[in-house]
């Protein structure tokens, strides 16, 4: 495993003058992992964080102990796991590119999955995850885990987002995306983010009723207007409602009226992002071959 490299001037864009109020100028961006195939999907379980490392087919454990950090193959050949979260139980629940379906982990960590079919179809290739104070789980299915396959191995005629409910029943909240790909929820569960990376490079919002279902869609930010190359993909929110998403550039930072902050510049393309540490205060980020770590001012929201 390379060392972890520090880098003590962290590259700010600050747009408004506020993104310095979250993080300090001067703190370091460590890399704490690198020498990987294409990092995704971080949580941030317990004292460890556990992220895809998408072509070689594992999901990875990063963890500090007392000898040094430590970076391990935590489970392998699960189907190329790519968005990561815990449910209610603190279960590992994973999106599976090659297995076309989302996972569930139990306590042995051995998987069982939980959602295979629309309407007697495969899904196309499960992306990212988001579960909800109710135990429901919201997914994204773009086509990126079968786009080398023949075309008949797409057997939906969409590209939706899906809601699991705990009743087991999936159902389709939208179809509106050419891509959809990262999603996360408001501190207050009322509005739903979620991503385009299927060309138009922006990212949506919408009003979530009491049972789950989603309307009045607006665009939130356009990120397609930016020279640099990728699209919005993975996402969190802070306590605070901020909205932090990959991006063109680096890490978005954007307020919950869709002003942008800034953007918090990386070596290499981040594609998805988690809060934690002991305070949820630090910001890791799975860039391409590496994943980074930032300490923030700012809190994310504690997942489960």
């Amino acid at each position: 495993m390379p060392e972890p490299i520090p880098h003590v001037d962290v590259e700010l864009e600050d747009l408004t003058g506020k993104l310095v109020e979250l993080i300090q100028p001067g703190t370091n961006m460590e890399r704490i992992a690198g020498g990987l195939a294409f990092t995704e999907g971080p949580v941030w379980r317990g004292d460890h964080l556990l992220f895809s490392d998408i072509p070689n087919d594992r999901i990875c454990r990063w963890r500090e102990r007392p000898e040094g950090p430590e970076l391990t193959t935590f489970r392998a050949f699960n189907g190329k796991t790519n968005g990561l979260t815990l449910d209610l139980e603190g279960r590992l629940l994973g999106c599976t590119h090659e297995a076309r379906a989302v996972l569930r982990f139990d306590h042995d960590n051995q998987p069982t999955p939980i959602a295979t079919h629309y309407e007697g179809q495969r899904l196309n290739s499960p992306n990212d995850l988001v579960v909800a104070r109710d135990g429901s789980i919201y997914f994204t299915d773009p086509p990126y885990g079968i786009d080398a396959l023949p075309p008949e191995a797409k057997e939906q005629p969409i590209n939706g987002v899906y809601r699991l409910g705990t009743d087991g029943l999936l159902a389709l909240i939208t179809d509106r995306f050419v891509r959809p790909n990262g999603l996360a929820f408001s501190p207050d569960e009322k509005t739903l983010y979620i991503g385009d990376s299927g060309g138009p490079r922006d990212i949506w919002s919408f009003e979530v009723a009491n049972d789950g279902q989603v309307s009045n869609q607006r665009q939130f930010v356009d990120m397609d207007s930016y020279e640099e190359p990728s699209n919005p993909d993975g996402m969190k929110c802070d306590r605070a409602g901020r909205l932090w998403s990959t991006g063109p550039g680096g890490v978005w930072v954007m307020e919950t009226d869709g002003s942008v902050v800034g953007r918090i510049r990386f070596p290499e393309q981040p594609a998805n992002l988690a809060w934690g540490g002991p305070e949820w205060s630090t910001l890791f980020v799975t860039a391409r071959s590496s994943v980074y770590r930032i300490e923030t001012l700012a809190h994310g929201i504690q997942v489960p």
